[in-house]
Order: C-alpha cells, then structure tokens, then sequence
C-alpha cells in the first residue's frame, strides 16, 4: 500500500509514522508513505494557499488550485488515481469495519484541511470520501491523518507479525477486546484467571468470548444492538 499526504506540516509525520511498527513496515516495503509540501504548488512568492471566504466570516479558506495541481502531481508519481480522502470534522466517523474495507486499496491520498477548511469546489471535483476521527475540531487536518494513516497500514499484510494481532481487538469483530493478563501470576494479591493458566484451549476461547460480550455490554452498551 502507499499512502500519499498533502499538508502544510509534512516535518509533522516522520517523527511519528518513521518510528515503531509503521517506521518498520516502512523499511520493509509493506508500505510506503509520502508526504508532499501544498507550498510548493502555490503562485506567488509567499507561497500562499489561502484566501478570504467569499460572503464574509473569519478565517481563511485554503484555495482549490494548489490543492488540485499537488493532487494531479501524485497522480503522475504514482502512475495511478489514488482513493483522495480529506480529513474532515464533516467526515464519516473513522471505524475498525472501514479500515478493512480499505486496507485493499493500493493507492491513498489524504488531504490535511487548515484555517476555516478547503473550498468546497475541490471537495466536489476531486474528493472520493471525507473521514473524520471524532465529532470534534483540531487546529489542522495533521494529526486525524497519523491516526488514520496508523490504524490503516497495521491492517496491511505483512506489518504486523500475524493477523491474529488485529483480528482479536477491540472493534474489530463487533465488541471489545477480552482483559488481558501477564506474569506474575498474582500481583498485589491479584490473580490471573485460572482458566487462562489451564492450558485448555477451547475454555480459553469461551471464556474470552464471554468476557468480550461482558465488557462490552459494560463499557460501550451501544455496541450490544
């Protein structure tokens, strides 16, 4: 998978996407991130991107053309039309069910908004989907597209040492993870469930699919309809 993002703070994403397990895949070839400078594509010596809304109100809206020029650009690097997504309050919440729809898409672009967001004439020329991580607002469309960017790539073959590292989370299969326990087997006068000491497999599992329905039930009621 590659995975192409457009903003104005590309130094934001290395120190964050180039370390850990995304820095790992990175090196390994099961993903690729770019970032790419919206600058870069402006008209004027100031490198502006931005401008006044028309009809009034505060702030500045980023301006369609840069954004369209940086995007027909990646498309050439590419070779290829990538999935175009902005990151956006608007947005679809972001789900554990789309990132799987969506770990199968080779090619993804995402657009970082700023300042009051993206003229909407960009939004319908050229944007495939908009996502959003929660229903609230940040300074700038950076960090939603880390959390994005994270959450998709783990689900890509080959970054993560088996499958079973996703596929028994939290969301992933409609409820919550089951709690977990390492050693010592008693600490601070807590114990380890003995089941999970047993070695008996299919206890295990039933015991951790009933403590998965009961965190769930407790924790995020909802999530039971």
């Amino acid at each position: 998978m590659r995975i192409d993002i457009i903003t104005l703070f590309p130094e934001m994403f290395a120190p964050v996407l180039n370390e850990s397990i995304i820095g790992r895949a990175q090196k390994s070839g099961a993903v690729e991130i770019h970032t790419h400078q919206l600058r870069d594509f402006a008209f004027d010596k100031h490198r502006r991107v931005d401008d006044t809304p028309y009809g009034g109100g505060m702030g500045m809206l980023m301006m369609a053309e840069p954004i369209a020029l940086c995007f027909e650009s990646v498309c050439q690097e590419v070779g290829a039309r990538p999935h175009f997504v902005y990151m956006s309050p608007q947005g679809k919440t972001l789900c554990q069910k789309r990132l799987r729809e969506m770990a199968d898409i080779p090619n993804i672009c995402i657009l970082c908004g700023h300042y009051e967001g993206v003229d909407q004439r960009l939004l319908d020329a050229f944007i495939d989907e908009e996502i959003s991580i929660g229903d609230y607002v940040l300074t700038g469309g950076e960090i939603p597209a880390m959390v994005f960017a994270d959450a998709l790539c783990r689900m890509v073959p080959g970054v993560l040492s088996n499958n079973a590292c996703f596929t028994e989370e939290s969301h992933f299969n409609g409820l919550l993870e089951y709690p977990q326990y390492t050693k010592p087997a008693e600490w601070r006068g807590r114990a380890v469930p003995e089941v999970l000491l047993s070695g008996h497999h299919l206890n295990i599992e039933k015991w951790r699919r009933e403590k998965a329905l009961e965190v769930t039930a407790l924790k995020r009621p909802e999530m039971m309809k």
